[in-house]
């Protein structure tokens, strides 16, 4: 194929300098009411590590952790070592790794719109039975359909709002995802606080009240205008210039619409879009899709953000210190997620990346050694220490809310050709669900394992994937989303794997310098 027909088909030219179009309020409407599938993301993601670390939930549902958590003579380290209690928490991302691959067909069959209105119901069945759960089946049964829910969600927003951005806005109005995720963990570890003191059903509210952004997300999702991307792949052509122009708030739009009617054509032509994303010109985005995710995970956030009462409990901070710590990291992840909007699309992806990762290495390093000196298997940590470890996973937090938080999510939403876009999604959304499960059901055994070496696992990882991103990732900020196919014949490594192109105007053939926008 690389050769033939499909070299006819698709996006031939750079036409970015032609856009026309503002930012609109039909768009800042859409990507609010979109990104509210992010905050139920970190809502369900912040409030499993709270709900966890409840007496009476532990009593009801998990009486051994319950009682393990109350014996002095428990190794600190590995009081909540329970495979139960971790498949309560993993069980989400499980269904929501399966159900992200399900949504993909729904995506580009139905609309990004049907996709956010299936998790939106999911979501809802799920927070009812969460807070109604009489035993341990009707939670899982609960956790799973939140999973399912956070498939759909996960899977169609990021593409909704790449979709509707104006180019020069893209990365901003996508963070609008991560922005949203940060908002729910950090609203969870609020609720979390106050609903601690409800004794004995405080739980019960903290899972239930999940369903109100849910209720939002499946309302709006049904308001929403579909992306004219969405309708032209799917021959509303006409409908879908309208849109276009109504989102970029002029009639001037004939350059973004060829590039789109350019796209679909080829997406049209294209029934196997999960069997044609492993063709030789595809490589790089599947490799993004699949390292992106992978690697934003591998930087422990979620370890950090599941346990983080349980860590700090573990450390030796009382019940409420260890939830007033966890409201704190939510905060400053909050905040760096606004860092990163604002600066994303005029620093671009790369130098966010990068410089994020080079501080959550010195982070993870710094904690290690502190607990590592200071903290053994049944020591507690002094004031000074517990304050020194509490400000360095703040700093790491910090880092990650500017840098991999937003950009894992961001950038490989945004470097996919429309007819494998959103198989992209899937796999990008499923590898980094999977990823989550096995670092949530791997982690409190690690911890035990590893005592604070489980640090440096992390630390080794971030270095990892800062070498790749200065290697591999081209600089993406600008590039019409249509266009980015272009992207990736201009750089020095990948124009070697993907197969030649007879593109119009010459354009690949002449480009093939490597001056791309890789530094």
């Amino acid at each position: 194929m690389a050769g033939g027909g499909v070299a006819a088909l698709g996006v031939k030219k750079e036409r970015a300098a032609e856009y026309k179009g503002r930012m609109t309020l039909a768009v800042g409407m859409a990507c609010l009411v979109a990104a509210v599938g992010g905050a139920i993301f970190g809502y369900d993601i912040g409030i499993s590590g709270g709900v966890t670390s409840m007496d009476p939930f532990l009593k009801k549902f998990f009486p051994v952790v319950f009682r393990k958590k109350n014996d002095d003579g428990q190794n600190n380290y590995c009081k909540y070592d329970n495979q139960g209690l971790s498949a309560f928490t993993s069980s989400l991302y499980l269904a929501g790794l399966v159900s992200s691959l399900v949504a993909s067909p729904v995506t580009r069959n139905y609309g990004r719109r049907a996709s956010i209105v299936c998790g939106g119901l999911s979501f809802l069945a799920g927070a009812t039975l969460n807070a109604a759960a009489v035993n341990l089946v009707m939670l899982i049964l609960g956790r799973i359909l939140l999973g399912v829910g956070i498939g759909f969600g996960n899977q169609a927003v990021p593409l909704y709002l790449s979709e509707m951005a104006p180019a020069h806005l893209r990365g901003a109005l996508n963070m609008m995802f991560q922005l949203a995720t940060t908002l729910g963990i950090f609203t969870a570890n609020m609720i979390n606080y106050g609903t601690q003191h409800i004794k004995p059903w405080g739980w019960r509210l903290s899972l239930g009240l999940a369903a109100a952004p849910a209720l939002l997300m499946t309302v709006g999702g049904l308001l929403l205008p579909e992306t004219p991307n969405s309708l032209i792949e799917r021959g509303r052509v006409e409908e879908g210039r309208r849109v276009l122009e109504r989102i970029r708030g002029t009639a001037d739009v004939d350059a973004e619409f060829t590039d789109m009617a350019e796209a679909s054509e080829l997406a049209n032509s294209i029934e196997h879009p999960f069997r044609n994303i492993l063709e030789p010109r595809n490589r790089p985005q599947l490799v993004m899709a699949v390292c992106m995710p992978a690697f934003q995970i591998l930087t422990g956030i979620n370890s950090i953000l599941f346990y983080a009462p349980v860590l700090f409990q573990s450390m030796g901070f009382g019940g409420s210190a260890s939830l007033y710590s966890s409201v704190l990291t939510g905060a400053v992840l909050f905040s760096s997620t606004i860092i990163s909007i604002s600066t994303v699309d005029r620093l671009g992806r790369r130098k966010l990346l990068i410089s994020g990762g080079i501080q959550m290495i010195i982070c993870q390093v710094i904690v290690a050694v502190i607990l590592g000196v200071k903290f053994g298997t049944d020591k507690e940590l002094t004031k000074s220490y517990s304050i020194a470890v509490v400000v360095v996973i703040c700093l790491f937090v910090l880092a990650f809310g500017w840098s991999w938080g937003p950009l894992g999510w961001t950038v490989p939403s945004e470097i996919f050709p429309l007819e494998t876009r959103s198989a992209g999604q899937s796999i990008t959304v499923a590898v980094n669900l999977f990823f989550t499960f096995v670092i949530a059901q791997a982690f409190l055994s690690l911890l035990c394992a590893f005592k604070f070496g489980i640090f440096l696992f992390f630390a080794g990882w971030i270095t990892v994937m800062t070498v790749f991103v200065h290697v591999f990732l081209p600089e993406t900020k600008g590039v019409p989303i249509e266009e980015m196919v272009l992207l990736w014949r201009k750089h020095w490594f990948w124009k070697k794997v993907m197969p030649d192109l007879p593109l119009e105007d010459g354009w690949a053939a002449d480009d093939d310098d490597g001056n791309s926008h890789h530094k």
